[in-house]
Formats: C-alpha cells, sequence, structure tokens
C-alpha cells in the first residue's frame, strides 16, 4: 500500500505540473522570480558552481561519486552484519531509484503547453540531485541497526532538506521536478520493504518521542537556510517548503511508517 500511495503521488505531481497547462503557468515564472541564476542563493558558495570550489555532495560534478561512495557504504553494512536480504533490498531502492529517473526523464517529454521560452523546455522531472539523498537514506535505513535507525534517518532527512531547497532555490529544477524525486525514492523504498518477508522488513522504528519533533523541526531549519535568497521571499519560502515535504515524507517512510503486520494463516481444521 505505501508503494502505490506514493506512486500515485509521483504520477499526480507530473500531471498536475507538467501535463496541465496552469500547472506549467504556475511553474514556469520560478525562473524568473529575483536574479536570474543561483548566484543570489545563501547556499550559492557551497553550490560547486564557483570555479575550483567544492561541491556539497551530490550537486555538480559530485553526484555521480556520491552515488558510488553511497552504494559501497550500502555493501559494507551489509558484509559487516551479514543481512543479506535487507543488503540487496537496499542496493535495490537505490538503483532502481536512481535508474527510474533517468529512464523517466529520458523516455517521457515534457510537452509544451504554454508557448514558454526554449529554455524552459528541458525536461527535469523528476529531479536527479533530490533522488539522490532521498533514495541512499532510505536504502541506509534498510541495512543499519534498528537501534540507530533514527539517528540515521535524521542525519539523511536533514541532508535531503538541504540538496532539495537548495536545488529549487538556485533554479536548477521546479518545485514539482524536486517533489517528484522524493516520492519516487519512496515509491521504491515501499516496493522493497513490501517484497521482503515479514520477518526481514523494517517496521516502525522505537525511537525517543522528542527525536520526531527534534528531527523535523531541525529539517524546516536547514530548509530555511538552504532555500534563503535575499531577492526574492516568495522563491525562498517556496523552496524551503518544497524541502520540508520531502524530509518529511522520507521520515515517515523510513520511521513515522505504522509496523507492516506480519500474513496470518488459516488454522488447520482437526
Amino acid at each position: 500500500m505505501p508503494a502505490l500511495l506514493y506512486t500515485l503521488g509521483f504520477l499526480t505531481v507530473y500531471l498536475l505540473a507538467i501535463c496541465i497547462p496552469w500547472g506549467q503557468r504556475a511553474e514556469n515564472p520560478w525562473f524568473y522570480l529575483g536574479i536570474q541564476g543561483g548566484e543570489a542563493a545563501w547556499i550559492y558558495p557551497l553550490s560547486g558552481s564557483v570555479y575550483g570550489s567544492t561541491p556539497l555532495p551530490p550537486l555538480e560534478l559530485s553526484a555521480k561519486p556520491t552515488v558510488m561512495a553511497g552504494l559501497a557504504v550500502i555493501v559494507l553494512l551489509t558484509l559487516v552484519r551479514r543481512c543479506w536480504r535487507q543488503g540487496f533490498a537496499a542496493l535495490g531502492v537505490a538503483i532502481l531509484a536512481i535508474g527510474a529517473k533517468e529512464v523517466f526523464k529520458s523516455t517521457v517529454p515534457r510537452p509544451e503547453l504554454v508557448g514558454a521560452p526554449e529554455n524552459l523546455l528541458d525536461q527535469g522531472f523528476p529531479s536527479g540531485h533530490t533522488v539522490i539523498p532521498a533514495a541512499l537514506t532510505l536504502a541506509a535505513v534498510l541495512v543499519v541497526s534498528p537501534r540507530i535507525r533514527p539517528y540515521v534517518a535524521t542525519a539523511g532527512v536533514l541532508w535531503l532538506a538541504c540538496i532539495a531547497a537548495a536545488t529549487a532555490t538556485m533554479g536548477g529544477h521546479r518545485p514539482s521536478e524536486v517533489l517528484g524525486a522524493t516520492l519516487l525514492a519512496c515509491a521504491c523504498y515501499g516496493l522493497a520493504t513490501w517484497l521482503l518477508p515479514p520477518a526481514a522488513a523494517p517496521g516502525a522504528t522505537r525511537s525517543p518521542r522528542a527525536l520526531h519533533v527534534i528531527a523535523l523541526v531541525l529539517a524546516l531549519i536547514v530548509a530555511l537556510i538552504s532555500g534563503a535568497r535575499p531577492d526574492t521571499l516568495t522563491r525562498s519560502l517556496v523552496s524551503a517548503a518544497t524541502a520540508f515535504i520531502c524530509a518529511a515524507l522520507v521520515w515517515y517512510a523510513a520511521v513515522g511508517r505504522p509496523a507492516r503486520t506480519a500474513r496470518r494463516t488459516r488454522p488447520a481444521l482437526d
């Protein structure tokens, strides 16, 4: 059920934002709010766009190294903990989410419905830079110990909030593209946990109640800082709100989702 809901959410965002004229009209002016380009964003110096600077993973050219490093960590954790089913599921989440993003962007065109300028016609749904932290966070949750799972999820959602807000506020992607990438990663995670046997599938993680509030409050703060621009309040707040929603989706999928109920067999009749 979670995988189906996330998939429906992904398709809904795509249809409303890209396949309907008013959706395109609502998002196309996004790139003209404030100064064009990402130079005005507070997080721009960490984006890697400045010559000779080191990008914040997975921005700019650090995307592929970040994916490879994330997959290597998952393999290492699988070998150390000997959780073979969870390890294969985690690799499947990361590879399927990132691969599905590439396939979707290359095969599904962005229709031109409103006479937009040529530079706004490139297919950017879903966001590749956003799907990487979302997928790697959810994959890591599958292979780490349940005791530290909430803290790994917390670090992951903070990373996601930062990258999602930065990607949107610097003009790399529309808000719908960022949200779609997160829903895609959550759908892959939901599918993986559904396919796992009940004994191996992670249920709702026991964690301090305060950690839920702390994680989401910190994600909101990171999103506000990463999405901040002094030239346009609208773009800053929408970027932060989108990033916070992405963080909340991943947090719920990784930690807050109700435990999966084991299948019950019908008792045999004497």
